[in-house]
């Protein structure tokens, strides 16, 4: 939800939040995958529909950004990783979302992972350039259902050490999170109910302009 200057200028770090809080809308799913590669107004080019998911996108993002709790999780990394500690929130968030899955959803993690890769290639024309070259990498090593594991996470640090502008070894940020594994862990529950519910009124109001 909060992004770092790094080499490789795509690299949302939540996209399964992001998916999951989109709905059930297809359009909203794509939308909110795209975003963060469509910038200021160049969103209305796509379809309307598509257009509320990079807008819904955004104001998760806002949200995300401003709020208390998110900041208290990164501020137990930023000692070590100073700015790189709000990317890393973001994969733990997701971790966290992941491995509690069945609390959220009645459709199994790895059925919603399908569908959705199955959706993105379906769409694939209209996804912007970086995008579609990422997509491969994302389905075959299998991201979004690798969140659910330290293994995984751990895993996804380790190839962001490789596109970030300083030497870093994020990576070891999984023992600060093992460390406070249940202070993070509430802190996601509390956040994630705000989150909810913040989305479920933003996707009837936010709309994209004429």
């Amino acid at each position: 939800m909060r992004k770092v200057t790094i080499k490789f200028t795509f690299i949302s770090m939540n996209y399964l939040a992001h998916i999951y809080l989109s709905g059930n809308n297809d359009f909203l799913k794509i939308g909110n995958f795209i975003a963060d590669e469509i910038k200021g107004k160049s969103y209305k080019s796509f379809p309307k529909p598509i257009q509320k998911g990079i807008l819904l996108h955004r104001q998760i993002d806002n949200f995300t950004d401003h709020h208390s709790i998110v900041s208290k999780s990164a501020s137990r990394f930023f000692a070590d990783f100073g700015h790189y500690n709000t990317v890393i929130v973001d994969v733990i968030y997701d971790h966290i979302l992941a491995k509690n899955w069945s609390e959220y959803s009645i459709v199994p993690l790895d059925e919603f992972v399908d569908d959705f890769y199955n959706l993105v290639l379906i769409y694939k024309q209209i996804l912007p350039p970086r995008v579609s070259k990422m997509l491969p990498y994302m389905i075959d090593q299998n991201w979004l259902l690798n969140y659910a594991s330290l293994k995984g996470i751990t895993q996804i640090l380790k190839q962001m050490n490789n596109r970030t502008i300083h030497e870093t070894r994020l990576h070891e940020s999984i023992q600060i999170y093992l460390e406070y594994q249940k202070e993070f862990d509430l802190e996601f529950k509390n956040f994630f109910e705000e989150i909810q519910s913040f989305c479920k009124n933003e996707i009837q109001k936010v709309k994209p302009e004429l």
